[in-house]
């Protein structure tokens, strides 16, 4: 299993969430700055792309980044040192990131699991990691209520979407892929954005407990 770097897509993507990462910011300022309120000082990020999520890191933290586009990897490496957060970057892929067992106080991703080619083995992939009461935070888009105006959109649009967002995804149930992930507890909540990118508004956010 690898990520198959598009030369096209690849540095489109990287400068689509550089140029609108402060919109996508701006609308779920509210949900991120919930869950991930109160971080470790050492964090795993699937998919970190561009650093949205470093903001929600005190300086001195380290993120350990797994970031399979090395076309992310240089704004990354900026946004690191510009908020003064040590940065592990590793080039694989959310399914197996290649670290020890039960080693995680905490794994965050946000706009990641709608991506990845196989949710459930992603989030398999973070209960190994983590350790014994470690968290899971994450912020994702998600499926609209079926017979609904955005779910006709989401499937219409569903091919070019992915097409251009390296296989995103917007009619997977992640809330249920999360609560049947096995871990101890989840607490999630559903919400809706009021963006132009309708097929994008309908997300949850939440805390998986390991």
């Amino acid at each position: 299993m690898t990520f198959e770097l598009h030369r096209a897509r690849g540095p489109f993507n990287a400068a689509f969430f550089s140029i609108m990462g402060p919109y996508i910011e701006w609308n779920v300022r509210h949900h991120k700055g919930r869950v991930f309120a109160g971080l470790p000082p050492t964090v795993v990020e699937l998919g970190s792309g561009v650093g949205a999520n470093l903001r929600y890191l005190s300086p001195g933290s380290t993120l350990i980044a797994v970031e399979p586009n090395v076309a992310m990897h240089r704004r990354l490496r900026a946004a690191a040192g510009r908020r003064g957060v040590r940065l592990d970057l590793r080039d694989r892929l959310a399914e197996r990131t290649g670290l020890p067992d039960r080693s995680a106080d905490s794994v965050i991703s946000s706009l990641v699991l709608c991506t990845v080619s196989d949710p459930a083995a992603v989030l398999a992939e973070v209960r190994r990691i983590l350790r014994p009461g470690g968290t899971f935070r994450f912020v994702e888009h998600v499926a609209a209520r079926a017979g609904t105006p955005t779910r006709a959109l989401q499937r219409a649009l569903r091919r070019p979407w992915a097409w251009t967002f390296e296989g995103c995804s917007c009619e997977r149930d992640l809330a249920a892929s999360v609560r049947a992930a096995g871990f101890t507890r989840v607490e999630l909540e559903p919400y809706r954005l009021h963006s132009p990118f309708v097929t994008f508004n309908t997300q949850i956010a939440g805390v998986a407990h390991a």
